[in-house]
């Protein structure tokens, strides 16, 4: 939901939006780990379920760089 939120933002907001959207993303990878490391989850879903978060990561990541170079204070 902020992703998209961070597409129809004004310029000045979306650099939050975005943050914001990583650090929930963070979060959410954080607890997937957790669940497979206490076997809550096998290493297929595991898998399965890791592979797609990161490769919104690594999207977020060079949406925020562009950010950080259009607001180079921020």
């Amino acid at each position: 939901m902020l992703i998209l939120l961070a597409g129809y933002a004004r310029r000045a907001q979306k650099l939050t939006v975005v943050e914001r959207a990583s650090s929930k993303l963070d979060a959410l990878k954080f607890f997937l780990r957790i669940s497979w490391e206490l076997k809550a989850l096998d290493n297929k879903k595991y898998t399965m379920l890791s592979t797609p978060l990161a490769d919104v990561g690594k999207m977020l990541g060079d949406w925020l760089k562009q950010l950080y170079s259009e607001h180079p204070q921020a």
